[in-house]
């Protein structure tokens, strides 16, 4: 009986402390948020050249809530719904602030079962209009995913960030026409080279080379293809890892289309690993010699 009731109160005492953080984690979001509304209702509404002037972090993982919130007042939307793959659990993500701050719907879409649970569990997912499904994405099944999920035609933002297919997949994507998007590029390629990973349907970045930096398009190979489906670039982030296109029917006077020259930002961060996975700390230079030994495929201009 005495191990029983100790057991009893271990019992409790978990649960007691489980509590607490819940308690705790909902109070730093709550922070999070209304420290994200301040910085929204303090940018500039008005016309700017940079959108890294604009950068806020609450949810995203760089300045990305800043940016969209920025575009957001120079852009019409008719449907604010988003469309976001390769998030993860969605703690950090691109469009949970749209989600919690201004109320918009939205898919989002991650190969990882444990993640999509996760977000299953989240308060997030009863409170808001959220749907999260399971699935690895190709651009085989990009547009099937979309549609079979009720999403067709205007939408309000689209962001890719799957770590490899990215340049094929928004190709492919014809289902939505969204009026903003947001796509990563691997800023290793360089401002000029107009390139991208060979497609593979089943490309994971972690497989295809140890070094983890080859993955993804260059900013010029997506702002080519942009061009192509009707968007404008507009700039990109400081962090030097994501793009944000326009739609060209809905771009304002107050956003200048930009060139991929005039736009891009080296990354700033570092991702390279050895072949058991430690960090290398590579220099750009040793970085380039990794990535001139893997194929690319040179896209239209």
């Amino acid at each position: 009986m005495f191990l029983i009731d100790q057991l009893r109160g271990l019992g409790r005492q978990i649960t007691s402390t489980y509590r607490s953080v819940k308690r705790l984690q909902e109070s730093l979001a709550f922070v999070q948020e209304a420290l994200g509304r301040i910085e929204s209702r303090q940018c500039a509404s008005g016309p700017a050249a940079d959108l890294k002037s604009q950068e806020f972090k609450v949810y995203s993982q760089w300045g990305e809530d800043g940016i969209i919130q920025f575009l957001l007042r120079q852009v019409p939307v008719k449907r604010r719904i988003f469309v976001e793959f390769g998030v993860q659990d969605f703690t950090e993500s691109n469009t949970r602030f749209l989600l919690k701050h201004d109320n918009w719907s939205g898919l989002i879409i991650d190969g990882s079962q444990a993640d999509i649970d996760y977000v299953k569990r989240d308060s997030i997912y009863w409170r808001y209009n959220l749907k999260a499904v399971c699935a690895f994405i190709n651009r085989e099944n990009i547009d099937l995913l979309l549609r079979d999920h009720g999403l067709v035609g205007e939408i309000g933002l689209l962001s890719v960030d799957i770590d490899g297919n990215d340049y094929w997949v928004w190709e492919q994507i014809t289902v939505v026409n969204p009026a903003i998007v947001i796509v990563e590029y691997n800023a290793r390629f360089g401002a000029e080279r107009a390139v991208t990973i060979p497609y593979a349907a089943d490309f994971q970045r972690t497989k295809a080379h140890h070094s983890n930096i080859y993955y993804g398009a260059s900013l010029a190979a997506l702002v080519a293809l942009g061009r192509r489906k009707g968007y404008a670039f507009v700039g990109t982030n400081s962090a030097g890892n994501n793009a944000f296109f326009v739609r060209a029917d809905l771009r304002p006077e107050s956003l200048p289309e930009l060139s991929a020259a005039e736009g891009f930002t080296d990354s700033q961060f570092r991702e390279a690993r050895d072949a058991r996975g430690r960090l290398t700390f590579a220099s750009a230079k040793e970085e380039a010699a990794i990535l001139a030994t893997c194929p690319l495929v040179e896209v239209p201009l």
